[in-house]
């Protein structure tokens, strides 16, 4: 029996969540962008934007699988490092991939987007 896929904050360019098979797949998280100058306050919004994606579907950061990592600026790698790793649970590092990346807007740092198992 195949398991139904559940798509949630769809519109018709992509969804914030998608559901299937016990896995979370959570689109790219940005921070707002504007008002955060810092690689550490970026960082730190999109984490909780994160946190909050996954409990929306009953899961957390200790239940990450994989993770890929945008930043506009590579030398920002060790800040940026900083504030995930202070974040993220003891003995629940997921794979992890960081490029530099041009981000879609000239304000954001950083984009992460994320896999999760279901809780």
């Amino acid at each position: 029996m195949t398991q139904p896929i559940q798509r949630h904050h769809s519109n018709a360019r992509m969804s914030k969540i998608v559901q299937h098979g016990g896995l979370i797949f959570l689109c790219g998280q940005t921070s707002s962008g504007t008002t955060l100058a810092s690689i550490h306050d970026q960082t730190a919004e999109v984490l909780r934007r994160i946190d909050s994606l996954l409990a929306e579907v009953g899961s957390d950061r200790s239940h990450l699988l994989s993770a890929t990592v945008y930043l506009k600026h590579i030398e920002d790698f060790a800040a940026m490092n900083a504030v995930w790793e202070a974040w993220l649970p003891p003995d629940a590092a997921p794979a992890r991939t960081t490029v530099q990346a041009q981000l879609a807007s000239p304000d954001l740092l950083v984009e992460i987007t994320v896999v999760a198992a279901c809780a």
